[in-house]
């Protein structure tokens, strides 16, 4: 009797993992939908994550779409996961998706990062530390707030700030740019020594290249340090066991993203070649990475990234 129920034991767990593998191999886990802000830093994880899903055998596609599509393509099922919550950043959104069930928060991938309006060191030695001190230099900074795209999280957040007259920038103006004007705005603005405020974000290659600061006072609305998780579909874990534990396992540091987008920037190479660059020095991070992980069809994960390296 007992080596009877051992073998349907040894059977039903044998039967379980084969159902969850098979799960991965079914259509909707071929392709992993993604997507991407425009952001430099979702542009780095992405790359990762496309890397190590491609060498188990899984396709991956990434839409380039604004937040709050985003937030409704998980809900909707048109996105399957995205590596950028930030938090507190994006507290709103958090609110309306993920706290009643809508969107799964997967994990935490990012720890430690900042995200607040900043200003160039000639500006910061000026006295401009606070959000409190923007007004006093009003006429400098021509009442602008320099902020990304439209619908960004942060980007409320600066509207509600002038909205309510916060610090007393009730008559000033936030500008709506993509990552990529926003910062070209800031590098006119550098050379001339023109006085601006922009929103700036740590991991990225602002940090590197810019001499900033972040100006205290903001933390009612962006938090002081924060972290950034990863979001799936509902139901995607149950769908998709695989690729959701590799998805889950995601982890990645300051360093490592800032080191992978300085590298996009000053040799002029794609996030994918970069990204792959990076892992291919650290082959270590793998084994946390592929920690449950097999490939697409059952095999090897750690062997079949390494292949591809």
């Amino acid at each position: 009797m007992h080596k009877f129920s051992a073998t349907v034991l040894t059977l039903a767990i044998g039967l379980g993992t084969i159902t969850a593998h098979a799960a991965d191999s079914s259509d909707q886990c071929t392709t992993v939908k993604m997507a991407d802000p425009g952001w430099s830093d979702i542009a780095t994880t992405n790359a990762v994550a496309r890397l190590l899903l491609e060498s188990l055998g899984y396709k991956v596609k990434v839409d380039s779409l604004a937040v709050p599509i985003i937030y409704g393509g998980l809900k909707d099922g048109q996105v399957y996961a995205f590596l950028g919550n930030w938090m507190p950043a994006q507290q709103g959104f958090h609110d309306k998706f993920v706290a009643n069930g809508d969107v799964l928060q997967l994990s935490r991938n990012l720890e430690g990062t900042e995200f607040t309006l900043a200003v160039p060191d000639y500006v910061w030695n000026a006295g401009v530390k606070d959000f409190a001190d923007l007004q006093k230099h009003a006429d400098k900074f021509d009442k602008k707030l320099y902020g990304i795209g439209s619908g960004a999280p942060a980007n409320l957040s600066l509207k509600e700030i002038i909205d309510k007259n916060a610090f007393n920038l009730g008559q000033w103006k936030l500008v709506e740019s993509s990552e990529q004007g926003m910062l070209a705005q800031v590098d006119r603005a550098v050379k001339k020594q023109q006085f601006i405020t922009f929103l700036g974000w740590t991991p990225h290659p602002m940090n590197v290249k810019l001499n900033m600061h972040y100006l205290t006072g903001g933390e009612q609305w962006f938090g002081s340090k924060g972290d950034v998780y990863t979001l799936t579909r509902k139901g995607y874990p149950q769908a998709c066991p695989n690729a959701a534990k590799l998805l889950g396992n995601l982890k990645f540091t300051l360093d490592m993203e800032n080191s992978i987008m300085a590298n996009v920037l000053d040799q002029k190479i794609s996030f994918d070649e970069a990204a792959k660059a990076w892992v291919k020095a650290h082959p270590g991070m793998l084994d946390g990475w592929l920690a449950g992980v097999t490939t697409k069809a059952d095999g090897n994960a750690v062997e079949a990234v390494k292949a591809k390296l």
